[in-house]
């Protein structure tokens, strides 16, 4: 049975080859063959020179390598794309994502399961960060259609039949937790404590992990829809019960003087309001806009088969090199 790694990298250079020799020290006495994807994504400093060297001198070492930083999602899209094993693990560089798994998860997959996911423990982890994840997934789980797992990433087993599936999934604004959730096939856990970064830094900003969490939300529902039609019935309603009370308070007890601070205070809750509404109907439409427009997930600009190969739009499976 053949196994292909699929590794995404985006500025990786310090890492990358400890990564390599890690993978390879263990594979080296393992039951099955190998193959080792590494897709570029955009990488400005020595990861594409470091993947031309590996490729170079081990034949079991491919690599793709985009135009520009077109994010993870893309970079797993087209690993799984190009990935030719009857089994597909997606795996970090970093090396948060320990390679002594490999063998526990194919063994797992032999006994039939499609999907083999690694779940991260929170062992050391923070108290606020624990925290806060677990009340990000208990949320997030009662928008989404799909059920997210706390601890569980990109890390896992996809078998042959689970990649054609997600590879079925053709929309531009991907969020692969949810997609993988969404296919279903037999699964299991794993659970694994957590692995400090040896090398670099995480690319993982605040505002991206945010913006990451509402692509989340926004792209397996429409219940901010259906939320933002219930708050304004609920505020419509308030309102004609308030204006029946004022004009009845008007007829008992005659005109009073005019409730600004009450006005102005209702004024502006409800263009508060009112702008969160525009703001969710305007993600939606933005997620259509990009649909509609059918763009590629991404541009190769050189793999291994090609070291200098002219840029190429890349949107069907199967292409490998020739551009």
């Amino acid at each position: 049975m053949l196994i292909s790694l699929v590794v995404p990298c985006y500025n990786e250079q310090a890492v990358i080859e400890h990564f390599y020799r890690r993978v390879a020290d263990h594979i080296a006495t393992a039951e099955h063959t190998y193959e080792l994807l590494f897709v570029d994504d955009g990488s400005t400093d020595g990861t594409l020179p470091a993947l031309r060297r590996l490729a170079e001198t081990d034949a079991r070492v491919r690599y793709l390598s985009f135009s520009r930083n077109f994010g993870k999602e893309a970079a797993m899209l087209a690993g799984l794309r190009e990935a030719t094993g009857d089994a597909v693990v997606l795996m970090d560089a970093d090396l948060q994502h320990p390679p002594e798994l490999l063998s526990r998860m194919v063994s797992l997959h032999r006994q039939g399961f499609d999907q083999v996911i690694a779940q991260r423990t929170r062992t050391g982890d923070g108290a606020l960060r624990t925290a806060t994840a677990r009340l990000y997934y208990r949320l997030v789980n009662r928008f989404m259609d799909v059920e997210l797992v706390d601890g569980v990433g990109d890390f896992r087993l996809l078998s042959r039949r689970a990649v054609r599936a997600v590879l079925r999934l053709t929309e531009s604004n991907r969020f692969s937790k949810g997609l993988f959730a969404w296919i279903g096939f037999p699964s299991t856990t794993l659970a694994y404590e957590n692995a400090v970064r040896e090398h670099g830094s995480s690319k993982w900003s605040l505002t991206g992990l945010f913006d990451y969490g509402v692509d989340g939300v926004l792209s397996f529902n429409t219940r901010p829809l259906r939320a933002a039609l219930h708050l304004g019935s609920t505020l419509t309603l308030g309102a004609g019960l308030y204006a029946v009370w004022i004009i009845a308070a008007v007829v008992v007890g005659g005109v009073d003087t005019p409730g600004y601070a009450t006005l102005l205070a209702a004024v502006t809750a409800l263009a508060g309001v009112h702008m969160v509404m525009i703001a969710v109907v305007g993600e939606y439409v933005g997620r259509i806009y990009h649909e509609v427009k059918r763009r590629p997930h991404y541009i190769l600009k050189e793999d291994h088969l090609s070291a200098r190969s002219a840029p190429a739009l890349t949107s069907s499976a199967g292409s490998k090199g020739r551009r």
